[in-house]
């Protein structure tokens, strides 16, 4: 019979228990002498890893801890949703690295500065209209607006499909929450092949129209873009449409939703946050990255016998590398449970751990945070959660689905 911490990990009623519960049990799986394995049906399972320098271990050894054939998912998805989810989160190089190289290189200089200007501005509408609005659910009319907008302008995404993409995005991302289940009861993977190939449809019309028509936007770059004689097709197109805005919906959305939790619950550290906002603020993001961690674990798959942490893994065996724990260890955080916004140093993995994998957009979703704190707190000073958070009943993402804010 599986031990309690076994059960737990694998039970999505566990991941909606208080954050608090969660932590004393990846205290105890960081303070035993070896990897907890959690059978699933497809009896295959995983070992869990949750020591800090062991999941770091792992990130840097893509040959050996491998993010194919997924990264995202426990157990492995059926084809028909492997086809449409296959992104450069769950490849591995040579590919990983040219495709990355072509993204990377389609963001210019020309769309980084008017990203940066559109996120100023969209900080400072958004909080025009919470202002108006008065007390609200701050995850729906604040923390949503920002990383869909900004990631929807980059792309030329017309304003028209904004729901689309959020229904797409909620359902893809909070696995086995009763809010986002497939309707009439059908087939979850069905339902996410059907939300995977909504995104995919629209990133192949707005690509057949900037080739036609180029506009200053991250498609028409992505549509030109060639490295070492590789260009996206339209299935890498849709791929990567589909992590952006999955990836940039909800782990900046859910960043943001935890902040007002956080300066919440702990008033004396917004006290210490708000008496020097513009100089404080940076490390406070960082340290909301980290004690949020949005991103819960990422999955890798040995290509070989390999040992780690004195345990040998055997070619095939499947590991989660669990970012939530890592940011908890003792070893390398002092205090570590405790939410400090003047924290320093601060090496979080709350954008992934360092390697190949790690985060193509941190820097934007620092920007997007920061930028967004900066004018709701300034011209807001006295925004609060009126209600503790709802939370997500899925393990991916350490997600808020809705949040009373008032001022």
């Amino acid at each position: 019979m599986p031990s309690i911490a076994e059960s737990s990990l694998v039970s999505l009623d566990f991941w909606a228990k208080p954050p608090d519960e969660r932590d004393e049990l990846f205290a105890s799986l960081r303070a035993a002498d070896g990897p907890v394995f959690c059978p699933l049906p497809d009896d295959q399972g995983f070992y869990a890893i949750t020591r800090y320098e062991e999941v770091a271990e792992a990130s840097r050894n893509p040959q050996v801890f491998s993010s194919q054939p997924t990264a995202v998912s426990l157990v492995d998805p059926p084809p028909q949703v492997a086809r449409y989810s296959g992104s450069m989160i769950s490849i591995d190089d040579p590919r990983h690295a040219r495709l990355r190289r072509i993204v990377a290189r389609s963001f210019t200089s020309r769309l980084v500065q008017r990203v940066t200007g559109d996120v100023a501005v969209l900080a400072r509408h958004i909080v025009d209209e919470l202002t108006e609005r008065g007390p609200c659910d701050f995850v729906e009319h604040v923390a949503v607006r920002m990383p869909l907008q900004v990631i929807c302008s980059m792309m030329g995404i017309p304003e028209s499909a904004y729901d689309d993409v959020i229904d797409a995005t909620n359902l893809i991302i909070a696995l086995g929450d009763p809010d986002h289940d497939g309707p009439d009861g059908r087939d979850r993977a069905a339902v996410l092949a059907e939300k995977f190939s909504i995104l995919h449809a629209l990133m192949a019309d707005l690509s057949r129209l900037r080739r036609e028509k180029p506009a200053d936007d991250l498609v028409t770059a992505l549509t030109q873009a060639n490295v070492d004689g590789e260009a996206l097709d339209d299935l890498d197109l849709g791929r990567f449409f589909a992590l952006l805005v999955v990836a940039g919906n909800e782990t900046t959305r859910n960043a943001l939703s935890h902040s007002l939790a956080l300066l919440t619950d702990h008033p004396g550290q917004r006290d210490v946050l708000l008496s020097d906002l513009d100089v404080r603020l940076p490390a406070a993001v960082e340290e909301i990255v980290r004690y949020a961690s949005p991103v819960t674990w990422m999955r890798r798959t040995l290509t070989r016998d390999h040992e780690l942490g004195g345990h040998v893994y055997r070619a095939g065996d499947r590991v989660i590398l669990y970012y939530n724990s890592a940011n908890r260890d003792d070893g390398v955080f002092k205090d570590p449970r405790a939410f400090d916004v003047m924290r320093l140093p601060n090496p979080h993995f709350g954008f992934g751990a360092p390697g190949p994998h790690f985060c193509l957009g941190a820097h934007l979703a620092r920007r997007e945070i920061t930028v967004l704190l900066r004018e709701l707190y300034t011209r807001l000073p006295t925004l609060h959660a009126t209600a503790p958070p709802v939370r997500q009943r899925a393990s991916f993402i350490n997600g808020i689905k809705s949040l009373p804010c008032a001022f």
